[in-house]
């Protein structure tokens, strides 16, 4: 798969492609993974309370786990198609990049980001975290990482090397955890950073799920870098990764780990 823009250095300057996500939100909404039900779990039983912050809340798939979990949750989205589509969801919503946006007084028991903080200054970010965050209060970052069985990681890299010849793809060989866990470093340094919180954890959450060939090319456009893709070059894409599919018998198991760094805040 190609290389994602998570893994340059400055991730969160690249507006663009963090704002594209949204050319299909619905599509978004509907195809991409949740949040396993303990990592919820942990982070609302890690808070001192139910007022929840979603940083990057997108369409709104992780605050409405954490509105399930008994959290009253309040999104902040840069693009405002994703954060319209959130608002029908039943997600109260406000668009602004979290570095520039006003809390206007409002503090949280925790800040969560779901598959979004690589969009965030690391540093701006956790200082913003702080200001908005009670005493006690936690920063959870988290990320769904995926590795398709070795045969099938071996194939879709085949289908990348073939139809985008230019663009690094990632070694099918090594778990994707590995660029995950840049990030989870990314993130503790700007946390260390801003001088405000507590000594970061490092939490993990192992889930699978099944995908029939659809479903999994249903979200394949959703995808940082696919989404942006000629329409021509995305359909060669999704015709090489469903015949692989159909030749392991038309559905797969996505191993997922979902990684997470947090830290309280302090006095």
């Amino acid at each position: 798969m190609p290389t994602s823009p998570t893994e340059s250095n400055q991730p969160h300057r690249l507006r663009q492609v963090a704002e594209s996500f949204g050319t299909d939100a619905e599509r978004y909404d509907r195809t991409r993974p949740r949040y396993p039900d303990a990592l919820v779990e942990r982070i609302v039983a890690a808070g001192p309370g139910p007022l929840l912050l979603d940083v990057g809340s997108g369409t709104g798939i992780a605050a409405r786990q954490f509105q399930a979990a008994g959290c009253q949750v309040l999104g902040v989205e840069p693009d405002p198609r994703m954060a319209a589509l959130a608002r029908q969801t039943g997600v109260e919503t406000e668009v602004s990049t979290f570095e520039d946006w006003d809390p206007a007084g409002r503090t949280f028991d925790t800040v969560a980001a779901a598959q979004a903080w690589h969009w965030v200054d690391p540093v701006a970010g956790a200082a913003q975290a702080a200001r908005v965050l009670r005493p006690g209060g936690r920063l959870a970052l988290f990320w769904n990482a995926f590795q398709p069985p070795p045969d099938l990681a071996e194939a879709f890299a085949a289908i990348y090397r073939r139809v985008l010849p230019e663009t690094p793809v990632h070694d099918p060989t090594k778990p994707l955890t590995e660029a995950y866990s840049a990030m989870c470093d990314t993130a503790t340094d700007g946390m260390r950073q801003a001088g405000a919180f507590g000594e970061p954890e490092r939490w993990h959450f192992d889930w699978e799920h099944t995908y029939t060939r659809d479903e999994w090319l249903d979200q394949t456009p959703t995808h940082g870098g696919n989404n942006r893709l000629p329409a021509a070059e995305l359909d060669e894409v999704l015709s090489g990764m469903g015949a692989a599919i159909d030749a392991v018998g038309g559905a797969f198991t996505m191993h997922y780990t979902a990684v997470v760094v947090t830290a309280a805040r302090t006095a």
